[in-house]
């Protein structure tokens, strides 16, 4: 028994080698068949945030890792079939070990997922070309917009979804924009009615008392020179009078050495201004327009030069600034500021020898909307003014009947009318409207008629 289990003894260490080395030549072979398979280069895989997708293995499948479990989810559903679950934007490393020893390499590529993105900026601007693409964590534009704006919304609206968008829109040449003409009539009627009614009386020596009654309004004569003896003689004596204004009616009877100066005077003027000045400006741009002058006025300083005396000039005259906007409706809305200034030497002022006139000035502010070829009035600005001046001698006015022949009466009346017509219009091919006319009452200076190539060519 002894010499068997020896014999036995000695047997095992042989097969205890054998069996070694074959598992080691397995171990071998299979080492060098597994870096064979994954030595090359990894397979790519690409989803979506939130798609999920099945990998399906030739072999059973023993074992799975995941290089960033936060970019993806791989689960083994079956021996041989795995879903990766895209989790996060990002790039990352699938291994998977097969039953065989064998090995696979996968980079697995998550992308934001564009689809949504795309949807809603289709249904946001549904005339617009726009192709959304998503990368890792960026999104890119491509594709042409009609217009900067729409560019810019439609990359806000990108990059509510992803970290950083590209914008590679084409944007589409804009029209030519459109000029908008604006036509103004500025029509003023300035109408003066004055009334004047005064006595002079003078005497060279009726009574034998020379001398002048007068309320000293409208030029009362004058004696430049009076000489006399007292107790002289009135016989022989010469009154000399200096008469600054005959007025309108001059009496004398030499017989009675008396004389009457009569002012009875109706005065009717007529003053009519109308301005025709035509603006253009570009959509949404204010234009300006002054027909007029700049007058100088005093400046007294302070401070240190106190007392000096600067000039500046003020405007003064017809201007217009006007301020249009198109709208979706094909109309045009308008700011329009209008204003008529004029010199006022009635209301002037005189300082350090200077007069300094005051401005009589009609300012109008309005916004307006009108439609092509239409016009908009600003009317019903009134000046009205009665200016009356009356003078009378205390005691010899209120005599009856011979009273009035000591008074003197002026009345003066203004009546001014301001109206300003507008017509917007789109200046261009295709486009015009016959502006507002105003009807003056007097007819103003015929136009000179054209010579030349121009007139020659309008000529059928």
């Amino acid at each position: 028994m002894r010499k068997v289990t020896a014999r036995g003894r000695q047997k095992m260490p042989v097969r205890c080698i054998a069996m070694a080395w074959l598992v080691l030549l397995s171990a071998g072979a299979a080492l060098a068949q597994g870096p064979a398979r994954s030595g090359g280069q990894p397979n790519e895989i690409r989803t979506v945030v939130g798609r999920s997708l099945v990998l399906e293995h030739p072999d059973d499948i023993v074992r799975i890792s995941v290089a960033n479990p936060e970019v993806i989810d791989a689960v083994a559903v079956s021996t041989r079939e795995v879903v990766i679950n895209g989790k996060a934007a990002g790039t990352t490393t699938l291994i998977i070990w097969s039953r065989a020893g064998d090995r696979e390499l996968f980079t697995v590529t998550v992308d934001i997922n564009s689809e949504p993105v795309q949807r809603e900026i289709e249904e946001t601007f549904p005339g617009e070309r726009v192709q959304v693409h998503g990368g890792k964590d960026t999104i890119t534009l491509t594709g042409q917009v009609s217009s900067a704006a729409v560019s810019e919304r439609v990359t806000a609206l990108a990059a509510t979804a992803a970290k950083t968008v590209i914008n590679y829109l084409q944007v589409a040449a804009p029209p030519a924009e459109k000029q908008i003409l604006l036509r103004v009539r500025f029509a003023e009627i300035d109408r003066v009615a004055l009334n004047e009614l005064g006595v002079n009386i003078l005497s060279t020596g009726a009574l034998n008392t020379p001398g002048t009654v007068s309320t000293g309004q409208f030029g009362p004569a004058r004696a430049p020179d009076v000489k006399g003896v007292i107790g002289g003689s009135v016989t022989g004596t010469s009154t000399d009078l200096t008469l600054n204004d005959v007025l309108n009616i001059f009496a004398f009877r030499p017989d009675l050495n008396l004389g009457v100066l009569l002012k009875a005077l109706e005065t009717r003027s007529l003053l009519q201004i109308l301005a025709e000045p035509n603006l253009i400006t570009s959509n949404g741009k204010e234009a300006s327009f002054l027909a007029g002058g700049e007058f100088p006025f005093p400046v007294v300083q302070g401070g240190a030069n106190a007392g000096s005396i600067t000039i500046q000039f003020r405007e003064f005259g017809v201007r217009l600034t006007f301020l249009p906007q198109l709208t979706e409706h094909n109309t045009i809305r308008m700011h329009v500021r209008p204003e008529v200034s004029s010199l006022d030497f009635s209301q002037a002022l005189q300082l350090s020898g200077f007069q300094i006139p005051a401005i009589s000035t009609r300012r109008v502010d309005a916004d307006v909307e009108l439609d092509l070829g239409q016009s908009f009035a600003i009317a019903g600005l009134l000046d009205q003014r009665v200016t009356e001046t009356l003078q009378r001698i205390p005691g010899l006015a209120s005599l009856p009947l011979l009273g009035n022949l000591f008074k003197s009466r002026s009345t003066k009346k203004n009546n001014t009318e301001l109206l300003v017509l507008v017509t917007p219009e789109i200046a261009g091919p295709g486009h015009g409207v016959r502006p507002a006319t105003v009807a003056m009452d007097k007819p103003f200076l015929p136009l000179p008629a054209a010579s030349g190539p121009a007139a020659a060519a309008k000529k059928p």
